[in-house]
């Protein structure tokens, strides 16, 4: 006799939908930290998310877009950036967003999951252009659209790549004493910066 609860091979009842999506995004964002965007396979994103390869594919699809929902999920609280510098005074806003970016980057439970899709990107262009997509649209022309200058989009670059660029030293390759200093001291010498960029002649 036909089981009538039966279901196809690897789909979920919707009831543990949430729940898999998660583990499967945990698990990408673990593989893609510790082997790389070009090492890491569906099949290794399944098999560490305790799934079969073919739930993988079903809520995702390839490999690009398991990374793209991964990095969506990690830069979250970067992007919210943008809202913490929405009512901010103009003359305000560069050190607002470096203490912001730095505070994401310094609380462990928001880092690990950025250092994952960061070394990714670095190591795959593949990976890279996800990355890029995601952070220019969601962030640096939603930053941009404050500004009230004919190369705003440039400013907004500019002062992303500073922030991005203090942040990959202190927390990806380590460089000392950046790597050790008080963040406090870091964001003094950084902010007037990032402001320069934003609204600077």
């Amino acid at each position: 006799m036909t089981d009538t609860g039966a279901r196809r091979r690897g789909r979920p009842p919707r009831a543990e939908s949430s729940d898999t999506r998660d583990r499967i995004l945990a698990a990408a964002r673990e593989e893609f930290s510790e082997r790389g965007y070009e090492k890491s396979t569906v099949r290794g994103i399944a098999k560490a998310a305790g799934v079969d390869s073919a739930l993988v594919h079903h809520y995702f699809g390839t490999k690009e877009q398991v990374f793209a929902a991964a990095v969506e999920v990690a830069v979250a609280p970067a992007l919210d950036a943008r809202d913490a510098v929405a009512d901010a005074p103009l003359d305000q806003v560069g050190e607002r967003l470096t203490r912001f970016m730095f505070g994401v980057w310094e609380n462990p439970a928001t880092r690990m999951p950025l250092l994952a899709v960061v070394r990714s990107a670095v190591n795959n262009e593949t990976a890279a252009a996800v990355f890029r997509r995601l952070v220019a649209a969601q962030l640096l022309r939603r930053i941009a659209a404050q500004l009230d200058a004919p190369d705003a989009e440039l400013r907004a670059e500019l002062a992303a790549a500073q922030l991005v660029g203090t942040a990959m030293l202190r927390y990806v390759i380590k460089v000392e004493p950046l790597a050790s200093v008080d963040v406090e001291r870091i964001i003094a010498r950084v902010a007037p910066v990032v402001q320069g960029h934003l609204t600077g002649p």
